[in-house]
């Protein structure tokens, strides 16, 4: 039987060379750039909301597999969520990466994202995994305005 990392690692690799994510979204109500200085990543992340709902999602740039993987499931794990419920995910992702949330039955909210759990384990990356997750944030909270 396959280990359990080998199963996160081929899914980010998955998500990483072809993502169906990776795409511009016609009528975006938001669209925000994400950059990650240290190594060059950058995304841009479109997102269509209604009525509070997160309707659909999409983004385009270049980056190291973390960082486009960790973007293509974020906008699996959020589509058709509300806002409230996204920004819960959200902390509880950002959480598990910078090791405060260690809770099996609270990262299991996280779906696939929960994948990314032994990055915390890689300083390096970490900013890589929460690139499109911090730029969502930026996002969510322009939303509410």
């Amino acid at each position: 039987m396959d280990d359990l990392s080998d199963v996160y690692n081929d899914l980010i690799m998955e998500h990483s060379m072809n993502s169906y994510n990776k795409k511009n979204l016609n009528n975006a109500d938001f669209c925000e750039i994400g950059h990650n200085p240290n190594c060059g990543d950058e995304i841009t992340l479109e997102l269509k909301l209604n009525n509070g709902i997160i309707e659909d999602m999409a983004f385009s740039g270049h980056g190291c597999a973390i960082s486009q993987a960790s973007t293509s499931i974020m906008i699996d794990t959020l589509k058709g969520k509300t806002v409230e419920e996204a920004r819960k995910i959200i902390e509880t992702f950002i959480g598990m990466i910078k090791r405060e949330i260690a809770d099996e039955a609270e990262l299991e909210k996280l779906e696939d994202a929960i994948a990314f759990k032994n990055v915390s384990n890689m300083p390096a990356r970490v900013k890589c995994a929460l690139l499109a997750w911090h730029t969502l944030e930026g996002i969510l909270e322009k939303s509410n305005s």
